[in-house]
């Protein structure tokens, strides 16, 4: 049974996540996370402990709340080395969201790299430059390649606080959710 969120989102009911067997709304996006998050641990080689799901950065600014979702955080010998965002659609216009929450997630230091990926491509950026890496889903490092990665970069300082609220703006901006309608949308909890 499908049911539509006026406007936006078909939800088809619930299903489990595949890392942490929680029940999310069975969308169609939510079909492709779960499709990356099982490509990283039997693909790619990750362990579960490795991918931390759902992360979030919440911010406000001129009386508007986001809350950015980071969709897997990828650690390697205890350090974050990658946050990995999906999105449908180009990947050039989630670069910067994602360049933005890997400076910013973690309060210790800037996260060294960032993956954009619409389920069907993918890019590997550097997060000090913005530059890209790499590009396909082969781009996404794997457990043997991202061993080598954290030492290759290095996790910088976190950045001061002018810096840290100009790159959470970037955040408020880009990951603002504007429905059909013209409105922010969210999802409702499937029942």
């Amino acid at each position: 049974m499908q049911r539509k969120i006026p406007g936006h989102h078909i939800i088809y009911g619930t299903l489990k996540d595949y890392l942490t067997g929680e029940d999310l709304p069975d969308t169609d996006d939510e079909r492709f996370r779960q499709d990356l998050e099982r490509m990283m641990v039997e693909e790619k080689g990750f362990a579960r402990e490795d991918l931390e799901p759902r992360l979030t950065i919440e911010t406000t600014f001129n009386k508007i709340f986001v809350r950015s979702i980071i969709d897997l955080t990828v650690s390697v010998a205890g350090k974050r080395l990658y946050v990995l965002r999906y999105g449908p659609g180009s990947l050039v216009t989630r670069e910067k969201s994602a360049l933005a929450a890997a400076r910013v997630l973690d309060p210790e230091y800037c996260i060294p790299l960032a993956v954009v990926t619409n389920g069907r491509d993918a890019e590997l950026l550097e997060t000090a430059t913005g530059k890209v890496l790499a590009t396909g889903l082969e781009a996404i490092p794997n457990r043997e390649q991202a061993e080598g990665m954290i030492n290759e970069y290095s996790c910088r300082p976190p950045v001061d606080e002018a810096v840290r609220e100009r790159t959470l703006r970037v955040l408020n901006a880009f990951d603002l959710e504007v429905c059909c309608r013209g409105d922010s949308c969210s999802l409702p909890k499937t029942e």
